[in-house]
């Protein structure tokens, strides 16, 4: 049990990425630090259920070996990365086409952890359509209840165009990926769907491949987000790999909380308020401190600091299946380029990350962009079929889960640095302060823990504080 009054000097609310992550860098500074989750777990929405020995991640966003975040992040040195197979395929008229292929790429046996995978970051994309390869399985068409079955046409070069086109798409993207963080901040912003038709490829290539990997990568199927925002994906993806942490999504918070000094986070304890030198609570009455930071999630936040601006959000619905029969599209990331159904990505997730699954068993995980439906699951299945080229019916669900809040928007104008000190002694950080991605949560908890450190005069502060604002609605 909790002492009715605990002295801190710091408390923290929320027990997620950013919060943990901003405890490891005030009690590394030797700031005493209370970490308060009102769940029975810390993790947030990077939570991973186990069902039968599988590990079923409830949102799983899609991280990027070139995520500098999580390479650098102290409590992170020993996450390892499952990268998928190099680039992704892409679904598209009956057909496989992979995509974004470094050259002379060999698959090293075994995990990598992430500091062990600079060699990769270092080499770029260079991004091509290699021959178009038909589906696994049966050449015959599957049969699905409730669809028309279409006869695959046999487009060589679809869906990203010509050998000319694909070569303007691998010197785009190397560009990109050549390019700092800096000068992409600079550019103008719009959306990225508007700007994607102003880059000079062709309509075929942009709908046919950049469209459907912006929207796995940002959880954004109309691609309203901030061009920036995703060209800072873009980047990613074209300077590293995609990947999964080792584990599940879960990984990340457990590291982070397992390098925080014994009784740190407390989970079951419900905030009810704020203020600059105290935190209340509804079960264990106040907890008394020099400075408070709120990391919870956009909405919980702004119940605790009124006026404090709530985003909208992407939803998003997972649905995890597992079979005795693999697939056979190996460990890629698979895309649907007609965008023929509810499906935005799907993987054979246990060929990523064996340990998601017990032995000789396969867990296939798709993401829909959007709420969940009764028919969810079914429409799922008929989507998988065509993907995938096998018949589903004798696969077992898992789970569908749905997270309504589970990607902030990044609409434009869209403030990548929204500030972290709302008044000295109370802070926010969180993925709605930065980008709506993990490594965003990450940026902002390391910028609030450097203002806060700044505030309290501990020396050493690795970067330069936010101002001080006046006292106005954030």
């Amino acid at each position: 049990m909790l002492e009715p009054t605990y002295q801190a000097d710091v408390v923290v609310v929320g027990a997620g990425v950013a919060g943990l992550s901003a405890a490891r860098r005030l009690t590394s500074a030797g700031v005493s630090t209370v970490v308060l989750e009102a769940a029975h777990e810390a993790g947030g929405r990077m939570a991973t259920e186990k069902i039968d020995g599988f590990r079923l991640d409830r949102v799983g966003r899609l991280l990027s070996t070139a995520c500098a975040e999580l390479h650098v992040t102290p409590g992170l040195e020993d996450l390892v990365l499952r990268p998928f197979a190099p680039g992704v395929l892409l679904h598209s008229d009956g057909r496989h086409h992979r995509a974004g292929v470094q050259p002379g790429y060999r698959r090293a046996p075994g995990a990598r952890s992430a500091r062990g995978t600079r060699g990769a970051r270092s080499a770029l994309h260079a991004v091509r359509a290699l021959a178009s390869a038909p589906l696994p399985g049966p050449r015959r068409p599957v049969a699905v209840p409730g669809r028309q079955v279409s006869v695959p046409r046999h487009r060589g070069s679809a869906p990203l165009g010509t050998a000319l086109d694909q070569a303007r798409l691998g010197a785009a993207l190397n560009r990109l990926a050549g390019t700092s963080v800096e000068r992409l901040l600079a550019r103008p912003e719009t959306t990225a769907a508007e700007a994607l038709h102003g880059r000079g490829l062709p309509a075929r290539t942009v709908d046919g491949f950049l469209r459907p990997l912006l929207a796995a990568l940002l959880c954004d199927p109309e691609l309203t987000t901030s061009s920036r925002s995703a060209d800072l994906a873009l980047r990613d993806f074209a300077s590293g790999r995609l990947c999964l942490p080792e584990g599940g999504a879960e990984a990340l918070p457990q590291l982070l909380a397992r390098s925080l000094p014994p009784g740190t986070v407390r989970t079951g304890v419900r905030v009810t308020s704020v203020s600059t030198t105290s935190v209340t609570t509804a079960e264990h009455g106040e907890f008394r401190c020099a400075a408070v930071l709120v990391a919870t999630g956009a909405r919980d936040a702004a119940e605790l600091l009124p006026g404090l601006r709530v985003p909208d959000f992407h939803p998003v619905t997972v649905v995890h299946h597992t079979t005795d029969e693999p697939p056979g599209t190996d460990a890629s990331l698979l895309l649907d380029a007609d965008r023929g159904g509810p499906v935005a990505h799907t993987a054979v997730v246990s060929a990523v990350d064996p340990s998601r699954a017990p032995a000789g068993r396969t867990l296939v995980t798709s993401t829909v962009l959007g709420p969940a439906t009764a028919d969810t699951d079914t429409a799922v299945r008929a989507h998988l079929a065509r993907l995938y080229g096998v018949s589903t019916a004798r696969w077992e669900t898992l789970a569908v889960r749905h997270t309504a809040d589970a990607v902030p928007a990044m609409r434009p104008p869209h403030d990548l640095h929204r500030p972290v000190r709302l008044l000295a002694g109370l802070y926010v950080c969180g993925d709605h302060r930065d980008s709506g991605a993990v490594q965003g949560a990450l940026r902002s908890a390391d910028r609030a823990a450097t203002a806060l450190l700044t505030d309290l005069g501990v020396a050493g502060p690795l970067h330069t504080a936010d101002p001080l604002p006046t006292a106005k609605a954030a």
